[in-house]
């Protein structure tokens, strides 16, 4: 008989909610999960309300609020409460397994770089849910002790070459847009598998800051490094000298030559790019000497600068000929970082400006 009564209930509910539009389906939705708990609570005592049977195995208890979230609008519900507080509705562990996949997926758009009003968009596109930007950045600040678990740990394999390079992302300090400094490492194992080994925040590319960097990494573990490869940024070259006694440095080729463009005319820049290219490509170190002395020759009579440039940081490009001939053409440069750079470019442009100067892709 009350199943008669909650049917017809429920269709004049339905006919109602024609009428009245999404408050209406709002109110329908709600009859019916109330109802879903009602009957959660009567299998789990074994008995209907007031209702006495053998089967019985507890009583009821009361009513607590509850409200849930839903395509339709916010429902506003009354979950039964049983004396001893054993029951638990499996609704609500459905929804919040649901809810668990919604924050998982609104932190990887996040992550993969859609801007926290894009975000917002979304949800509420495809959920009916109404999320601020403020509460999209504090689901992404949850992430903040992973990335710091990330940043501090155990670095347990040996790691023999080292690529560092350094970016800038614009913050706001103290109602000024600043350029803040990323420095970044990454490793090449002794398998030949490459890993970023550590992102940084600092002012500058200065000597301290990348020492600091460098303790940081020898502290969690770094060893076995026998070659840098970076640009001559001065502090940054101090630094690896200081804490990378003995190993070999190489200087970026790729930075180099576009300093050498840097000092050389339009008209020159054909030839500056073959002369360098004769060098760098050369297959012996005793080729690749001869071949910066015939740049040397040949540029010094065209673009003057670019030859003395090219004399002065010679052996700095030429170390890479120390390494195994099959390793030479990826550790010539720091293009092992564009990918990362890229990446990080990716998720950072959709933000231009970070509030703080704790950037989440750091």
């Amino acid at each position: 008989m009350a199943r008669k009564s909650n049917d017809s209930e429920l269709r004049e509910l339905w006919q109602g909610a024609a009428a009245a539009g999404d408050d209406g389906m709002r109110r329908l939705v709600e009859r019916v999960v109330q109802q879903v708990l009602e009957a959660e609570m009567t299998a789990f005592v074994g008995a209907d309300s007031y209702e006495r049977t053998g089967e019985r195995r507890g009583y009821r208890n009361g009513y607590k609020p509850r409200t849930l979230k839903t395509r339709v609008g916010e429902l506003e519900l009354m979950v039964p409460k049983d004396r001893d507080g054993q029951f638990q509705s499996e609704l609500f562990e459905r929804y919040g397994r649901s809810e668990k996949a919604l924050v998982l997926a609104i932190t990887q758009m996040y992550v993969e770089g859609v801007s926290t009003r894009k975000v917002r968009d979304i949800t509420e596109a495809l959920c009916g849910l109404e999320i601020s930007k403020s509460q999209v950045s504090a689901l992404a600040g949850k992430l903040d002790s992973e990335v710091e678990g990330w940043r501090g740990r155990p670095i347990e394999k040996k790691y023999p070459y080292l690529t560092i390079d350094a970016r800038y992302e614009k913050i706001r300090r103290g109602g000024q847009v600043i350029s803040q400094g990323v420095l970044l490492a990454v490793g090449v194992s002794t398998e030949g598998y490459r890993e970023v080994l550590g992102v940084w925040l600092a002012d500058s590319e200065s000597e301290a800051s990348w020492g600091e960097v460098f303790s940081d990494l020898s502290r969690r573990g770094l060893r076995g490094v026998q070659y840098v490869v970076s640009d001559d940024r001065r502090g940054m070259v101090r630094a690896i000298e200081r804490h990378f006694q003995n190993v070999v440095w190489q200087r970026c080729q790729v930075h180099f030559l576009r300093n050498l463009l840097n000092h050389t005319g339009a008209r020159d820049k054909a030839a500056v790019l073959a002369q360098v290219k004769a060098v760098t490509q050369a297959p012996t170190l005793t080729a690749a000497r001869r071949a910066v002395g015939e740049a040397v020759e040949a540029l010094g009579r065209r673009t003057p600068k670019a030859a003395v440039l090219l004399d002065n940081g010679a052996e700095e490009i030429l170390a890479v000929y120390q390494l195994p001939e099959r390793h030479r053409k990826r550790m010539r440069s720091t293009n092992l970082l564009e990918r990362v750079n890229q990446e990080i470019k990716r998720r950072t442009r959709v933000i231009r400006i970070f509030p703080t100067s704790r950037p989440a892709c750091v």
